[in-house]
């Protein structure tokens, strides 16, 4: 434990980010107990103490073409915050994800001396492989959330640590459905123990919702005609996504037995017997819950266009990245229709054997990534710090 004063420069992007720095900012505030903690953050972070100088929400941005409408405010933002701590200078500075809006940002401020941390690899191993030269450039150190990041970074003599994933160490191997039901309280209505419950996540963000929460809705729609006893959750992240829902449901299917739920969306998924959702983290989420899953994505013609050119990895699900092979369905652009991800989980709602097997992958992969991830991550960044100190 130091008791000298240190300054710790942050930047998170999206709820995802928020949950990772909330945990690092736990575990360095015990090594430093007089630390601050600044940048751009979450509601999770602030809570910790963290003080935030735009709110988080304002880099949640998804797709290339959708960064073009705010590319003007994005560039603002970055220039802010880096003419701050270059003014204001902090011991060390770590970019949260978002890695076009911090790994700039990083390089920038590492050539004026300042340390510079990357928690949470981009996809460099997967798509423009060669951002790894700039990653060299502009970070003193990676922190990787999975195994096959640190042998690309190892490979590519960029300093690299693997932390392990912190959701592994938050969630237990066993998630009990019949436990969440009762947390969600929901075995007093037609849910109840033992109703078959298909859990529904087009996303956290307004543009994953107007890509894929009317694909959602029908998907639910369709399955009602193949099996009425099937019910559906849904999870929203705050008031806007709900309205945003709602207007879908309205229009599409005001008399589906879908439950809006808002937050807890882990419970949701823990409660449900098989979860569509888009692909992203929560795809982690549900492999750590050992649920049964879909994965969807969508976006614009021209993101698609892009991304599909420039795409190295065979998969996109994180299920199937971590096992190197297709453990879950991805439906992606045309593909993701409401008939075949309807028959997609129609199949997996009954068949009890393979989501067994499906079941002990999850968990080999599971005590993979359990490995005290925040703890590790503030060991290796306090080692910057100290190193820096000496």
């Amino acid at each position: 434990m130091s008791e000298r004063p240190v300054r710790i420069g942050m930047v998170a992007g999206e709820i995802s980010g928020d949950i990772l720095g909330v945990g690092l900012i736990k575990e360095l505030r015990r090594r430093y107990p007089n630390a601050i903690f600044e940048g751009i953050g979450g509601p999770l972070m602030i809570e910790e103490g963290f003080k935030t100088h735009v709110p988080m929400e304002r880099l949640s941005v998804m797709g290339l073409v959708e960064v073009l409408g705010r590319l003007f405010e994005l560039i603002g933002i970055r220039r802010k915050i880096r003419q701050y701590f270059l003014e204001n200078r902090p011991d060390v500075f770590i970019g949260i994800d978002a890695p076009d809006f911090t790994l700039g940002l990083e390089e920038s401020l590492r050539k004026s001396g300042i340390k510079t941390a990357h928690y949470v690899s981009p996809s460099v191993w997967a798509w423009r492989q060669k951002r790894v030269f700039k990653i060299a450039r502009a970070v003193d150190l990676m922190l990787t959330l999975f195994p096959f990041e640190a042998r690309f970074y190892k490979d590519h003599k960029v300093p690299v640590a693997f932390v392990g994933h912190p959701l592994a160490d938050m969630i237990p191997l066993e998630s009990p459905q019949v436990l969440a039901r009762e947390k969600l309280g929901l075995l007093s209505t037609p849910i109840g123990p033992s109703q078959n419950v298909v859990a529904l996540l087009p996303g956290s963000r307004s543009g994953e919702i107007h890509y894929l929460g009317e694909i959602f809705i029908e998907t639910a729609k369709f399955m009602l005609s193949q099996n009425p006893d099937v019910k559906f959750l849904l999870p929203y992240v705050n008031e806007d996504r709900k309205q945003q829902i709602e207007e879908i449901m309205q229009r599409l299917g005001p008399e589906l037995p879908i439950t809006l739920i808002k937050g807890q969306s882990r419970d949701v998924m823990a409660a449900s017997n098989v979860i569509l959702l888009a692909s992203g983290t929560a795809t982690l989420e549900a492999m750590l819950l050992k649920r049964p899953m879909v994965v969807a994505y969508r976006m614009s013609a021209i993101t698609f266009f892009i991304m599909k050119r420039l795409m190295k990895a065979p998969y996109i699900a994180l299920p199937n990245l971590l096992a190197n092979k297709a453990l879950v369905p991805e439906l992606i652009q045309a593909q993701a229709s409401p008939q075949n991800l309807g028959k997609s989980l129609l199949q997996r709602l009954a068949k009890n054997s393979e989501n067994e097997a499906l079941n002990n992958e999850f968990i080999q992969i599971h005590q993979t990534l359990k490995q005290d991830a925040s703890d590790k991550a503030a060991i290796a960044v306090s080692r910057l710090i100290d190193h820096d100190a000496n």
